[in-house]
């Protein structure tokens, strides 16, 4: 199986790896079972002063990055790694769920062009078929935090990642697993007292079968109350 690998086009490198080098991404890492590359947008920057962003026609505030620039990153990014898919985390595109993950990660190559002030020239979009996607209905200062995010939720299902793949099953969000798409259960640790407050005696009581349908019992609440928009 080829290793995952992702290109992040940004104007500020030094965020990469960032959290993604530590735990259980930072192991896989070094493990190579994903690797990464980082492209300065402002090495293909325009002047002395490597200008990647101009004032929007048709007035507006704030600046957009100019497709010249952009189409000069993406192009040199495309020449290594030519199937590249392109991702650009943007809070108009489709929002990010465990099952875009998956299809994310079967892509094996991504580039993702992290954007800043007011967005990107729409004709970059266009011309290269990039996919926008958005994290969360809120607005970051650049693509890099969501990038991250994206990344994070990739990695943590690569084969080889956890050491017991059948965590992933009873997560929450996953279709696939034991609890069919719902919100992860009350989770509980030692000691089975603290501050009064009592682990559930199902828990304790040894019975799989009544501890499994506790489970998904309280699952389904949780997600009714929370997120009622998940149950079909």
């Amino acid at each position: 199986m080829n290793k995952f690998h992702v290109t992040f086009l940004t104007i500020f490198p030094e965020i990469f790896p960032g959290p993604l080098g530590f735990s259980l991404a930072g192991k896989a890492l070094k493990q190579n079972i994903w690797s990464y590359q980082v492209i300065n947008i402002r090495d293909f920057g325009l002047t002395k002063h490597k200008n990647v962003d101009d004032q929007p026609f048709g007035g507006g505030n704030g600046l957009i990055m100019r497709p010249d620039v952009l189409g000069k990153a993406l192009d040199y990014a495309l020449e290594k790694y030519p199937s590249s898919q392109i991702y650009y985390p943007s809070p108009r595109g489709n929002l990010l769920n465990q099952q875009y993950v998956k299809r994310i990660l079967n892509k094996k190559n991504v580039i993702i062009l992290c954007g800043r002030f007011e967005g990107i020239d729409e004709r970059i979009i266009d011309e290269y078929n990039i996919a926008e996607i958005s994290i969360g209905d809120y607005i970051l200062s650049g693509g890099e935090i969501a990038a991250l995010a994206i990344l994070d939720s990739i990695i943590r299902i690569l084969p080889g990642v956890m050491i017991n793949s059948e965590t992933i099953n009873s997560e929450s969000f996953e279709k696939d697993g034991e609890f069919a798409g719902l919100l992860e259960c009350p989770l509980y640790t030692r000691p089975s007292e603290w501050k009064n407050r009592k682990v559930p005696d199902i828990l304790l009581s040894g019975d799989h079968r009544k501890i499994k349908d506790w489970k998904y019992k309280q699952s389904e609440l949780i997600t009714k109350k929370r997120r009622p928009d998940l149950i079909k």
